[in-house]
């Protein structure tokens, strides 16, 4: 179940990247041009349209949180990586700690050098803040 997973969260960061890279008409299916493992398809497409419902919202929250750094100085990959796990973690019921290992995860793959600590540090700011106001 993990490596079906992580597999959907690479294939929205993919979806993510791509309709960034590549703009398309709003009436593409992003997921389509990437392959999902079938078990998990509704799972990246719900997280998928979760991202993209909020990304302004979480554009804001990254804007915020990347000190010295605006959302037009990240990288390509670290952006969209940042938008993928923001949008699980704000937005779905998936475990903070999975959302964060993932992520950092991704960007051990994908992204920068520096990516893996700089979206970390990201991630767990805005989760103490929300743990914060949540009580």
């Amino acid at each position: 179940m993990k490596g079906a997973r992580r597999r959907a969260r690479e294939a929205v960061l993919r979806a993510l990247y791509r309709a960034e890279y590549y703009p398309t008409s709003p009436a593409a299916d992003p997921l389509g041009a990437v392959p999902v493992p079938v078990q998990e398809h509704a799972f990246a497409a719900t997280l998928l349209s979760e991202v993209l419902e909020h990304q302004g919202d979480i554009d804001a929250i990254i804007d915020a949180r990347a000190e010295g750094w605006g959302l037009d100085r990240l990288a390509l990959v670290d952006r969209n990586i940042l938008r993928l796990a923001l949008g699980e973690l704000l937005y779905t019921g998936t475990p903070a700690e999975v959302v964060m290992d993932e992520a950092v995860e991704l960007a051990k793959r994908f992204g920068t050098d520096k990516a893996p600590a700089f979206i970390n540090g990201i991630l767990d700011r805005v989760w103490r803040d929300a743990r914060n106001h949540e009580g």
